[in-house]
């Protein structure tokens, strides 16, 4: 939750390497509310994530997609593009998966596809 780090002026860094080492998924949210994160671009978690908490991209794409559905239990619905989940998903207008995390006020959104439509 970098938003919630960032807005409550946090200074303990999460685990990250003890995380990575033990093999633990980490995923990333906007932890969107009026209290301790008022953030709602998933972009920029992303890209405060990688700046706060030197998470690489691959890390950044997959703590917002499989790895946050896996923490809601909803792995088997969705989080990846796989036969039988739901498809929700962005078409970005990028050259490359780094400029989703790197940009801080973008939104390179081409097309959303939301419950297969």
């Amino acid at each position: 939750l970098p938003g919630a780090y960032y807005f409550c002026r946090e200074t303990h860094l999460p685990p990250v390497a003890r995380l990575r080492a033990a093999g633990v998924p980490i995923a990333l949210a906007t932890d969107c509310n009026p209290g301790t994160s008022p953030l709602t671009s998933l972009l920029l978690a992303m890209n405060m994530a990688a700046t706060c908490f030197r998470l690489t991209v691959k890390e950044c794409l997959a703590g917002v997609t499989i790895n946050a559905a896996r923490a809601l239990g909803l792995e088997g619905e969705c989080g990846s593009l796989a036969p039988g989940k739901s498809c929700d998903l962005a078409i970005w207008d990028i050259e490359e998966p780094a400029e989703l995390v790197y940009r801080m006020g973008a939104n390179p959104l081409h097309v959303r596809v939301w419950r297969g439509k």
